[in-house]
C-alpha cells in the first residue's frame, strides 16, 4: 500500500506524461489536495519530489508551476532515439528467432494501440507509443543502451502526449508510421528503418525534416 504522498506524485506525474497537466501551467497544493480527498501534507511531499526530478517548479504562496518542454529538448532526444533504435534494429536483424519475435511483440502493441485511439485514450496511447520503440531497444540486447533509452521514456511520452494534443488526428499516421516500422524490421531493413524512424520522429514532434543524407 502506497503513502498519501506516493498516491499524489505518481497521480500528478501522470497527468503531467499524459500532457492533462500542460507545460505553462500553474496548480496550487489546496487545488490538488481537494481533487484527491488529502491534506496539503503528502501533496506538498509530492510537489518537492516533482520538483527535484525537473517536472515542475514552486513559487511560494502561488503554486507550482508545470515546466514547459525547454527549447531544444525535442530535437536532442529525437536524436538520441534515433541513433540507439537503428543500433537495436542492426543487432536484432542478424538474429532471425529474435526478430521474429520482436515482430510478433510489435503487432500485439500495434493491436493495443489501435483499441487505445479507438477510445480517444491519449495518455494510454501515448504510453503504448513509448513501449512500441522500446521494445525495440530491448531486442538489440544491450543492457547499458536500454538503461539509457529508459531514462528517455518519459520525456518521450509526455512530448508525444503533447503533439497529440495539438493534433488528434496524428494519431491514425501514427500507427501506420509504426506499422511501417514493423515491416522493415521484419524485412531486415535497417537503413530503411533509420530512414523512416527518423522522418517519423521528427513528423510528430513538429521538427524540420532533415534533407536527404544529412545526420
Amino acid at each position: 500500500m502506497h503513502s498519501a504522498a506516493e498516491v499524489v506524485y505518481r497521480e500528478v506525474k501522470e497527468r503531467i506524461l499524459s500532457a492533462a497537466l500542460p507545460g505553462g501551467e500553474l496548480i496550487s497544493e489546496g487545488e490538488i489536495a481537494a481533487e484527491m480527498g488529502t491534506s496539503r501534507t503528502p501533496v506538498r511531499e509530492a510537489f518537492l519530489r516533482l520538483e527535484a526530478e525537473g517536472w515542475m517548479r514552486l513559487y511560494p504562496k502561488r503554486g507550482a508551476l508545470i515546466v514547459p518542454v525547454a527549447d531544444g529538448e525535442a530535437e536532442h532526444v529525437v536524436a538520441a532515439r534515433r541513433l540507439v533504435e537503428t543500433d537495436a534494429v542492426r543487432t536484432v536483424i542478424g538474429h532471425p528467432t529474435a526478430r521474429t519475435g520482436l515482430v510478433a511483440a510489435l503487432r500485439a502493441n500495434l493491436v493495443a494501440q489501435r483499441e487505445a485511439a479507438a477510445s480517444g485514450d491519449v495518455g494510454g496511447f501515448s504510453g503504448l507509443d513509448a513501449d512500441f520503440h522500446g521494445l525495440i531497444v530491448r531486442a538489440g540486447g544491450n543492457p547499458l543502451l536500454v538503461t539509457f533509452y529508459a531514462g528517455l521514456r518519459e520525456r518521450q511520452r509526455r512530448m508525444t502526449a503533447r503533439s497529440l494534443a495539438r493534433d488528434p488526428l496524428q494519431l491514425a499516421s501514427i500507427i501506420d508510421d509504426h506499422t511501417a516500422l514493423a515491416n522493415l524490421v521484419e524485412a531486415a531493413d535497417a537503413d530503411g528503418y533509420d530512414a523512416a524512424v527518423t522522418v517519423h520522429m521528427r513528423r510528430v514532434h513538429g521538427l524540420p525534416l532533415l534533407q536527404a543524407g544529412a545526420r
